[in-house]
């Protein structure tokens, strides 16, 4: 047998026997309170899709693309006008699917992808995307801001909700506020069973259990310790939190998303990390994750003019 054809026959033969590997899916991922794209204050979409365009992202889970509505209580503010979703995927050269359900975990939401994008599930939360063959499930949520319990434990006036004085009161409230958008999540998840991968993006309107530790109290950033519930029932489900996954140190790396439009030092405000994109997958790693918004040393990458009243959360992950 000629030595080439041998190589050849034995080549054949190990590949029968040794599976190939598979090669690893890598995305952007990114989550972004938009502020009515723009809308609520007079900037064009343009300035929303260059943030999106900046970062890469090839999954975001965008809230708000409707406006605020004039006024926009925190008892009533409920979206109103024209959604900016198809504009801004039309921008970008992007599928989308509108999140077109009034329920506790949605405040005009949309998911962008640049690839094609399956149906929603039962209660509009998600829905399955074709990565190149892969099966790969984005989830997009906006609970709701009120009561806010930051503001309520550090006596600022947000509408007519009494102050918080003790942990315990604060995720108590903060279970009562938003734990009905995860009742609604968790049974769309259940779609995404089986799948190569899942996101969920959100403006939470709740920070993280990692960012209000006793750590952070020491070091100025927040008043006491709170085991915040939300995103302790998201990790609960299997997640990530793909930004502190790299950035584990909470002091160091504050990453207050909320919010550019005010000072740190602004009494009738608090800044915090209320933006995520969480992940899981089998052999999930994140190569990088940032924030982006309207300048250093707040922001890992700076846009501007910068279009929202929110910063925006991004990672790179490898599964």
């Amino acid at each position: 047998m000629p030595t080439s054809f041998r190589a050849a026959v034995l080549a054949c033969a190990a590949g029968t026997l040794m599976p190939s590997v598979a090669t690893a899916t890598e995305l952007t991922v990114m989550t972004f309170n938009i502020w009515g794209g723009g809308q609520n204050a007079g900037k064009p979409v343009d300035e929303t899709a260059a943030v999106i365009r900046a970062v890469g992202a090839d999954i975001v889970g965008v809230q708000e693309v409707k406006p605020e509505p004039n006024p926009c209580t925190a008892e009533s503010c409920v979206p109103t006008g024209p959604s900016i979703a198809k504009a801004l995927a039309e921008k970008l050269g992007y599928h989308y699917v509108e999140q077109d359900a009034e329920n506790p975990a949605l405040w005009a939401n949309a998911i962008l992808s640049r690839y094609p994008i399956g149906p929603l599930t039962a209660n509009k939360l998600g829905a399955p995307i074709d990565v190149e063959g892969r099966k790969v499930w984005a989830f997009n949520i906006h609970p709701a801001d009120y009561p806010y319990q930051p503001y309520q434990l550090l006596n600022i006036e947000y509408g007519k909700e009494p102050s918080l004085k003790t942990a315990d009161e604060a995720i108590a409230a903060a279970k009562a506020a938003r734990g009905p958008a995860l009742d609604l999540l968790e049974a769309d998840l259940k779609a995404a069973d089986g799948s190569d991968a899942v996101f969920l993006f959100g403006d939470f309107n709740e920070p993280s259990f990692r960012d209000w530790t006793e750590a952070a109290v020491k070091a100025g950033h927040q008043p006491l310790a709170v085991a915040f519930p939300t995103t302790a029932r998201v990790e609960a489900d299997g997640f990530t939190d793909l930004f502190r996954k790299v950035f584990p140190d909470e002091v160091a790396r504050p990453a207050f998303t909320w919010t550019p439009t005010s000072a740190p030092t602004d009494p009738s405000d608090h800044h915090d990390r209320i933006d995520f994109t969480f992940g899981k997958a089998k052999s999930l790693e994140v190569i990088k994750a940032g924030i982006a918004g309207e300048k250093a040393p707040e922001a890992d990458l700076v846009v501007t003019p910068w279009p929202s009243d929110h910063r925006s959360s991004f990672a790179r992950v490898r599964f």
